[in-house]
């Protein structure tokens, strides 16, 4: 028996993986990775894999980064962690400063979690939590956006859409309203990703009219609906609704989590429409993909509105074991200099490019449905009828065969239903992003040959 063949019958035995139906690895591989180094992945037998999906969208800037390698060892000699209640220390000040200087102004303050869920769940309650310090107690209740995704605790699940996480857990859920999206894949003839948004919009405004006095917030994942098959939108929409949520006196939350550092082609998404959200949630690329951190950013109105007398009992009393990590947060300080050290937005534009142009020929097969690309993530969506745009069946699990595809010519693709997409690490070169074209054209018709 092989090494990974060992390892994987060792991890079927103790491991239940996420987002996994484990019965599925009676016949689908495990995949033990040995070791990475730049886009590539390698398995215990030699195989190797271009992460194409930058292992579930955290990575930036390639697996074994030198410099945040040594960032971390460097903090690790010094100290690990330390509990942020009543004591703090460098790595977490000093990333605070730099993040609130990238911030759209006034972001100030910065509340630190573990997850870009556990992220979710303290704007969800900061909010909540503001308005009851404000003497607002009716404002109880959220608005998120058709085929939304912002986590899977409790609170975060509440304020998604995706049936296929959410629909089980119903009856644990928070009551929410839910407002038709500006998803651009529905655009009608003639129309505009700009025209989706307006049109669109009317459908918020009028959840807004009704029922901004009950509102705490809405929260948004801007341009792209990462989990939600990569659908995207204009930037109009962010603009429309931050006007509104200040017309009718309810916050702002953007879930930049998968959209965030330079993704969509900004540093932060919400840059592209000119907004500042009452609350900013970061994770994933953080840290550069090396470990479990995300933050808060809120401004001093929010943060005022808890700072008082003990005795009013009007704190956050919201905490984690491991908030502000020295590790995690000289990881994150380590991603933020690679930044600064090169032009890593201007060669992203450039390889946002390459990747436009190596997806384009897609459009052409008579199974897609569209091509679509904002910044760094490109995604490609297979149907069944390219004129009406209808979907497969999704038993028929059409992506599971460009995924296997893939394994077998040195690429993780990893599709969402029957969306097959690209986010790579920011390190990529031009030819992987064309070998990886070139893969997931073949795992298409291999997909949709009937």
């Amino acid at each position: 028996m092989g090494k990974n063949d060992s390892l994987t019958a060792r991890d079927l035995a103790v491991v239940w993986h996420p987002c996994t139906q484990m019965k599925d690895h009676e016949h689908l591989p495990m995949i033990p990775i040995r070791r990475g180094q730049g886009v590539w992945l390698e398995d215990f037998d030699g195989n190797r894999y271009i992460d194409a999906v930058s292992s579930w969208w955290v990575n930036l800037f390639g697996h074994a980064n030198p410099h945040i390698n040594a960032a971390i060892s460097t903090q690790a000699a010094q100290l690990e962690h330390v509990i942020l209640a009543g004591f703090t220390h460098e790595p977490v000040i000093r990333l605070s400063e730099r993040l609130v200087e990238r911030a759209p102004s006034p972001l100030s303050r910065c509340f630190y979690a573990d997850s870009g869920s556990a992220a979710v769940e303290v704007a969800l309650k900061m909010s909540f939590h503001y308005w009851l310090n404000q003497a607002r107690p009716a404002k109880t209740r959220f608005i998120c956006l058709s085929n939304s995704y912002h986590g899977e605790t409790m609170g975060a699940l509440s304020v998604g859409d995706v049936a296929l996480y959410k629909e089980t857990y119903k009856p644990l859920l928070l009551d929410v309203i839910t407002v038709p999206g500006p998803d651009a894949f529905y655009a009608e003839p003639g129309e505009t990703p700009k025209d989706v948004a307006k049109r669109q919009f009317s459908h918020m405004q009028q959840a807004l009219e009704q029922h901004g006095e009950e509102v705490c917030a809405v929260i948004v994942e801007p341009l792209v609906q990462c989990a939600g098959g990569m659908r995207m939108y204009d930037p109009e929409y962010l603009r429309l609704l931050r006007q509104a949520c200040d017309q009718y006196g309810v916050h702002l939350i953007a879930d930049e989590i998968a959209v965030g550092f330079g993704r969509t082609g900004t540093f932060f998404a919400c840059e592209q429409a000119d907004v500042t959200p009452d609350f900013l949630c970061l994770s994933k690329g953080l840290t550069g993909g090396y470990l479990p951190l995300s933050v808060v950013l809120t401004h001093d109105q929010v943060y005022e509105a808890f700072y008082t007398e003990y005795e009013r009992l009007q704190a956050f009393l919201h905490s984690h074991s491991y908030t502000g990590n020295a590790l995690a947060c000289s990881a994150a300080l380590a991603t933020l200099d690679l930044f600064e050290a090169s032009p890593v937005l201007e060669r992203n534009r450039m390889l946002a490019d390459v990747m436009s142009e190596a997806l384009a020929p897609l459009k052409d097969h008579p199974h897609v449905g569209d091509v679509r690309q904002t910044g760094m993530i490109a995604a490609v969506e297979m149907v069944k009828d390219k004129l009406a745009k209808t979907p497969y069946p999704w038993q028929e699990r059409r992506g599971l065969k460009i995924y296997q595809h893939a394994l077998a010519n040195q690429a993780l693709l990893r599709p969402l239903g029957h969306v097959s997409y690209l986010m790579p690490p920011y390190v990529i070169e031009p030819e992987q992003i064309q070998h990886l074209a070139r893969v997931m054209a073949e795992g298409i018709d291999l997909a949709t040959r009937d």
